[in-house]
């Protein structure tokens, strides 16, 4: 997508993507990318919160992920729109800078490198607890750095043979699902759902707009990881176009996979949504009490191990993702130069892949180590996506209606759509926890200063 001079915004960044002038090599398909966002998000990350959005929807839960889906497509657009702009890696670090200026992409790349470096060690955790609770012997922090050292082995490796090795596992993860979806339509027609077919959309007791729209607040987050896939836009063959198309492929499919699962599990759950509300610590097992009751042990059993697998390679996904991040802002000489070195065999990143490496398996093997590691570092990985995320919408308004970079703006596409996106974003944010708040506003504050030295 090119401007009034002729020129795409990757162009005025400087520098080369190809191999010869130290880029990165362009090897990924159009099926690659798609692996690389559904790892990152996992097709049932809706397990771990069903109860939690099942008691705040009043049992309206697969309307709550419609309405998410509809509402993170927004920034999807975003994304589809600046990665045209700016085909480069570093996402929407790259994206705020040709669009608002040098300033705000670095805090749009610091902000993002809150969530790339913290979510990977997150999905490492929760590989770690999956894994120690089937093999009690090793200690949860060892299961968790053995994750951390498996994945980082196959980025080393090279992006091809991580986006296969990846494939196969997202392959898994859905035939998991299958089995689930499968053996619910199964239990349907023999025994009949729990309550009426209607109630995933409706509700239990009426519908509430109120709670619905808080809900979705929740969810949203489910989708935090399809956006890495522009990271990928210097790795990936046939253009910025497949990488855009790839970006809202993923969220379309994700969101189909999110309401059909929570409205099978809401039609069998054995418990209302007012149970769940009245009893809060019932909500984190609600979807496996589910399992239990409607199919059996073992499906519950497969759905933990799918869980402990598909969350390592999340977090390989992410990691892969951060390690471009930091090489983009190396590059454009806003981190250690060191970091934008490419690997001249594997064509990879190798030190930002390191780099990035080294800080997750810090943060995740401390959080293993305490028994409220897992709640410290899920309070505080949010609020970096989401702000960069507000500055990638306004980085589409900058570009495209405010410095008109690509001709006669479209009032729809390239003012009220990430306007939209911003308030969904917005919202979001300030609904987060005030750990999550407050955390964020350090980092930002840290980050600024970085800045201003620099």
């Amino acid at each position: 997508m090119q401007g009034a001079t002729g020129r795409t915004a990757g162009d005025e960044a400087g520098g080369s993507t190809g191999p010869a002038g130290g880029g990165l090599r362009r090897t990924l398909t159009f099926r690659d990318l798609i692996v690389y966002g559904l790892l990152f998000i996992a097709p049932m990350a809706p397990v771990g919160i069903f109860g939690t959005l099942q008691a705040a929807s009043h049992g309206a839960i697969t309307v709550v992920y419609l309405v998410a889906t509809v509402a993170m497509t927004f920034t999807a657009y975003s994304y589809a729109l600046m990665v045209q702009v700016a085909p480069r890696a570093g996402s929407v670090y790259t994206y705020a800078r040709v669009g608002l200026g040098e300033g705000a992409g670095f805090v749009a790349g610091w902000m993002a490198m809150l969530d790339y470096l913290l979510i990977p060690a997150v999905a490492y955790l929760f590989s770690g607890i999956a894994m120690h609770a089937l093999v009690p012997a090793v200690p949860q922090w060892a299961w968790t750095a053995l994750a951390v050292a498996v994945t980082t082995l196959l980025n080393l490796w090279g992006v091809r043979v991580a986006a296969v090795v990846g494939f196969a596992v997202l392959a898994l993860e859905i035939a998991v699902l299958a089995v689930f979806v499968g053996a619910a339509v199964v239990e349907l027609a023999v025994h009949g759902a729990q309550r009426g077919w209607a109630v995933p959309f409706t509700g239990e007791g009426g519908f509430s707009v109120t709670a619905v729209l808080s809900a979705v607040s929740v969810a949203v987050l489910s989708y935090l990881g399809f956006d890495a896939i522009a990271s990928f836009a210097e790795e990936a063959a046939g253009g910025p176009k497949r990488v855009a198309r790839a970006v809202l492929t993923c969220l379309v499919v994700a969101g189909v996979l999110f309401a059909v699962q929570t409205y099978l599990a809401a039609l069998l759950a054995p418990m209302s949504a007012a149970r769940l509300a009245a009893e809060p610590g019932e909500q984190g097992a609600a979807f496996y009490a589910t399992v239990d009751a409607a199919v059996g042990g073992w499906l519950h059993d497969l759905v933990a191990v799918s869980k402990a697998v598909g969350a390592a390679f999340a977090a390989l996904a992410g990691q892969a993702a951060a390690g471009r991040l930091l090489f983009a802002m190396a590059r454009d000489r806003r981190l250690p130069g060191a970091m934008s070195k490419v690997d001249a065999g594997s064509g990879v990143p190798r030190r930002a892949l390191l780099g990035a490496a080294l800080v997750t398996l810090v943060a995740a093997v401390w959080a293993a180590r305490r028994p409220d590691g897992l709640d410290q570092l899920s309070s505080i990985v949010n609020v970096g996506a989401l702000t960069a995320f507000a500055l990638l919408h306004a980085s589409v308004i900058g570009w495209f209606a405010v410095r008109g970079r690509a001709g006669k703006p479209s009032v729809l596409r390239h003012v009220v759509v990430p306007l939209l996106g911003l308030a969904v974003v917005l919202a979001v944010i300030v609904e987060a926890s005030a750990t999550a708040q407050t955390v964020g506003g350090v980092w930002l504050g840290v980050g600024l200063m970085v800045l201003v030295m620099r």
